[in-house]
């Protein structure tokens, strides 16, 4: 396959080589020789073993754990394509950590998800390409093109193949991610509650109340991130004291961090679905009730559209 102007190169970093692999089968091509490794202090060093001059590359790296050295590894890829005459660079971000931190909390902190979309435009990216922002007008973080994917046509798909859509109910885990349980329950034509939520600190929460009569109703959870897993297993506890028949969930991102995977094998959670824009560790591939949803295919028609110049919002029409 070939670009509108020049050929498609894929760089991989080492943050999920299972997924960037699946994006070059998707494609039909083969990841470009590189090498990414570290000295003996744990600098990063990265070598290009390809020529790349005037090609369109994509450099698949999600910012997950750990962030820092995948975030770096990032940098270093795209100094080394653009020191290598490279056309055009794109940032294909399946999952962009430290998008949590897109406001100022208190009075004085930091806006980090602006900071770090400096650092990737300042290395010389000349557009991103990511999946399920935690805010979409993170966006505008960016002074480049940034096209942001969704899942949940995957989710749509999967959800209407696995379950009778007149006894479900979308559900959203806390009222900030009401527009994104509402979208979902429009495209699967059901009706939605709110777990009203207070958190008290960070990585723990408190169920207050369920709005909505959830009853006899499979109740589906919907969000964008889970990392420790308490706000799902809360939550699942609340809706099954409300007499929801069971408790699925559905999140893109599964950072699952610490013992949240074992938190969620012990919880009322019937199934806890993700996708695989983070490598899912040895504990999450081992949770019984933890399964993950492939979207190589999905990021490999976007890069297929990006390279031939076409429409990638047609791809959730």
């Amino acid at each position: 396959m070939s670009a509108k102007n020049g050929s498609i190169k894929l760089v991989a970093g080492n943050s999920n080589p299972a997924l960037a692999q699946a994006i070059a089968q998707g494609l039909d091509l083969p990841l470009t020789k590189a090498v990414v490794r570290r000295f003996a202090d744990m600098e990063i060093f990265v070598e290009i073993q390809e020529n790349v001059r005037g090609s369109d590359a994509f450099v698949i790296q999600s910012t997950s754990f750990p962030a820092n050295d995948h975030l770096m590894e990032l940098l270093i890829i795209t100094d080394a394509l653009r020191r290598s005459s490279a056309r055009r660079i794109t940032a294909v971000l399946p999952y962009f950590g430290y998008a949590r931190q897109d406001r100022k909390s208190g009075s004085r902190t930091p806006i980090s998800a602006k900071l770090v979309a400096n650092l990737i435009t300042q290395a010389g990216v000349d557009r991103v390409m990511t999946l399920d922002l935690h805010a979409g007008q993170i966006q505008g973080f960016f002074d480049i093109p940034t096209d942001n994917l969704y899942a949940a046509p995957l989710m749509v798909r999967d959800i209407k193949d696995k379950f009778d859509l007149s006894k479900v109910m979308v559900v959203s885990p806390d009222v900030g991610g009401v527009a994104r349980a509402r979208g979902l329950a429009k495209r699967i034509n059901t009706p939605l509650a709110i777990v009203d939520k207070r958190r008290e600190r960070a990585g723990e929460s408190e169920v207050m109340n369920v709005i909505g009569d959830v009853a006899g109703y499979t109740c589906i959870l919907v969000d964008d991130i889970v990392d420790s897993g308490g706000t799902l297993v809360n939550a699942a506890d609340a809706l099954i004291a409300k007499g929801a028949k069971d408790v699925y969930a559905y999140i893109t991102h599964g950072v699952l961090s610490g013992g949240a995977a074992a938190r969620i094998a012990g919880s009322r959670l019937k199934e806890l679905v993700i996708t695989d824009s983070i490598l899912p560790t040895e504990a999450v591939t081992k949770a019984q009730n933890i399964r993950t949803l492939p979207i190589g295919s999905l990021i490999s028609d976007a890069i297929a559209r990006t390279a031939a110049e076409e429409s990638v919002s047609s791809l959730f029409d």
